[in-house]
């Protein structure tokens, strides 16, 4: 019999750690920069349409930051990882309690402007593109595809990462254009790779990994190295595989619940969105939950 969790603690949506630098904040991660490494800390701020949400999520960035850790470990051996051994550094003891499965230290990378995107089935912006014009990111797909049809085969569909607003998906050849067609087309092949191993374990598990995104950038030494998270579900479409049937909205176990509330609520998404309820929080949080529980095997350090 699996030990239940304890009881979801009041979100946390910010951090404050006096003595460090001022940190960048994403839409998730607050990130202090050490010198030599990075400290990043996921938080529980939940974003949805390019704007971050209330309240928080309770305990969704320690979800995030240990399946992110799983999958650094388990496929180390496809593509080097940012995350760094060891225990927080002394001057960091006064915030353990803050940091504790939530934080890590990683290497320095310089970071490649492209979301590094794998999809294995039609849905979110591939699924749009299509319906527009038979195509995702100028890669011709059959016709007759529907919502949620997989594809004959895995895909790679760039995009450029935004600083604000839209993340916009762009042709491999762009990627090319700007990153030379070696580093594009290895890149490619990298998250390719990523993707089928990892959607072989979610299918073990009676997951469908529908599509991911990766990020990628180089360390001091040029080589290439997997940052920020790693097949998570902010970051990944993951579903029921036992209900999935192409043409229906799958069962799923990411941002799609909320997602779903929003365009329901009657959210025009310009304006500021509204206070997600209670149902809705607690009903995330056990989907990030349980997804953690089916593909990492084991429940969470929370």
């Amino acid at each position: 019999m699996s030990v239940q969790p304890r009881s979801p603690t009041e979100p946390v949506v910010r951090t404050e750690l006096p003595g460090l630098p001022a940190p960048k904040r994403g839409k998730v991660r607050d990130v202090y920069d050490l010198g030599d490494r990075l400290l990043i800390v996921a938080t529980d701020r939940l974003s949805a349409y390019d704007h971050i949400l209330s309240p928080g999520i309770p305990d969704k960035g320690k979800l995030l930051h240990q399946m992110s850790a799983f999958w650094f470990e388990r496929l180390a051996g496809i593509v080097p990882h940012h995350l760094l051994a060891g225990d927080l550094p002394e001057e960091l003891a006064p915030y353990s309690s803050l940091l504790a499965g939530r934080s890590a230290l990683v290497r320095k990378a310089r970071v490649f402007p492209f979301e590094c995107v794998a999809r294995g089935y039609l849905a979110g912006s591939g699924y749009r593109e299509y319906r527009e014009g038979g195509a995702v990111c100028g890669l011709p797909l059959p016709s007759g595809l529907v919502r949620a049809s997989r594809l004959p085969e895995p895909i790679f569909t760039p995009a450029t990462k935004a600083e604000e607003g839209h993340d916009e998906n762009v042709t491999f050849e762009r990627m090319a254009a700007d990153l030379g067609g070696d580093l594009a087309a290895r890149l490619r092949d990298l998250t390719l790779t990523l993707y089928s191993t990892a959607a072989k374990h979610a299918e073990s598990v009676g997951l469908i990994l529908a599509d991911t995104k990766f990020e990628f950038g180089l360390d001091d030494r040029g080589e290439i190295l997997w940052i920020d998270e790693a097949l998570t579900p902010d970051s990944s479409r993951y579903w029921e595989a036992a209900t999935w049937h192409p043409g229906t909205e799958p069962a799923s176990f990411d941002k799609q619940f909320v997602r779903n509330w929003l365009d329901a609520s009657g959210w025009d998404h310009q304006s500021p969105p509204p206070r997600l309820p209670e149902d809705v929080v607690a009903g995330t949080r056990e989907r990030y939950l349980e997804a953690f529980r089916r593909v990492v095997g084991r429940e969470p350090a929370l």
